[in-house]
């Protein structure tokens, strides 16, 4: 299953971590060592809050456990690791069979790559060192020079950089835009805004000064 690692919580004796789910969004799931039923919300794209489940029961796994997990996995990348069970529980019925191509991506050299380049010592995304490099890169290339004054998009300005990136890191140079989009979605899914805001800001500056 695609999840992020297991963090152990001080809200309540349990462990939990977040998993991408079917509708798209990112999971939490709590795991009581004292219940056999485990405690699940979805994180509400829109708030940013969990949205725990209809059977969880919330004396057992309160509000305040789903806030803490989301503080203990910011940013945290996911991966591909086996499913979790403390005491024999149900699996979450809203975990998605993950598809090939999902597999593939966090099966990736270049999704390894860029989460072993820009991961910091606490495990999370360094999403800050991550846009600084790549807009590092942005002001210095003749080719987004060229494309900005040719009046490129801002969407293929940010898919070129992330593309060369991409491939800098890992020296696969047959990287495809839909493999390219693929990694950033799923960066996505761990980041709590869109992964390359501070460089799609940067693209849009460099197109206003044109």
């Amino acid at each position: 299953m695609i999840r992020t690692i297991m963090v152990e919580l001080s809200t309540i004796e349990a462990a939990a971590y977040r998993q991408k789910l079917r509708n798209g969004n990112s999971g939490i799931v709590i795991m009581r060592y004292d219940t056999d039923q485990p405690g699940i919300a979805t994180v509400n794209r829109k708030s940013g809050e969990p949205d725990p489940s209809h059977n969880t029961n919330l004396e057992q796994f309160p509000l305040e456990a789903f806030k803490e997990v989301m503080e203990l996995t910011y940013g945290m990348p996911y991966s591909r690791r086996g499913k979790v069970k403390l005491s024999g529980e149900r699996e979450d019925a809203s975990a998605q069979e993950e598809t090939a191509e999902e597999l593939a991506t966090i099966d990736s050299a270049e999704y390894e790559a860029i989460v072993n380049a820009y991961t910091n010592r606490k495990g999370e995304l360094s999403y800050e060192l991550l846009n600084k490099d790549f807009i590092q890169f942005a002001k210095s290339s003749t080719v987004i020079s060229d494309m900005v004054a040719n009046h490129a998009s801002e969407k293929e300005i940010r898919n070129h950089v992330v593309k060369v990136k991409l491939e800098s890191l890992t020296g696969n140079r047959e990287l495809t835009v839909a493999q390219t989009q693929r990694i950033i979605e799923m960066l996505d899914e761990v980041s709590p805004r869109h992964v390359f805001k501070e460089l799609n800001d940067e693209i849009r500056k460099m197109l206003s000064r044109r």
